[in-house]
């Protein structure tokens, strides 16, 4: 739905939410995207508040710390988004992420990169 595009859009305009959507192939906790990006800690949460609203990152799971305190895991729920100018039209596509493929990529990215 182009309310849907319009989240989208806006999310993706927002300075550090394509970097941590880059980066959230894996599953990290928000003070692991902010020290592997150089995003102040608050900004960080309120970036992944905008980006799990906007349906492109997930809550993946909620990991038990070393201090036994739950951290909640975030990764990316899509794998591609193109976004077509036609005429004044604004088409925004969403490739979901499916688990499966995933797993296989996930190999062979590791193999590749040996």
């Amino acid at each position: 739905s182009s309310m849907e595009s319009d989240r989208t859009l806006e999310a993706l305009g927002n300075e550090y939410n394509p970097d941590i959507l880059r980066a959230a192939d894996e599953a990290y906790s928000a003070q692991e995207f902010s020290d592997m990006l150089d995003i102040p800690i608050a900004t960080c949460y309120r970036r992944i508040e905008e980006l799990t609203g906007a349906g492109l990152l997930e809550l993946h799971d909620r990991v038990l710390s070393d201090e036994h305190r739950r951290t909640n895991v975030y990764r990316r729920e899509i794998d591609e988004i193109v976004i077509n100018f036609e005429g004044n039209q604004l088409n925004v596509r969403v490739t979901e992420r499916p688990e499966v493929k995933n797993k296989l990529d996930d190999v062979w990215r590791t193999i590749s990169e040996e």
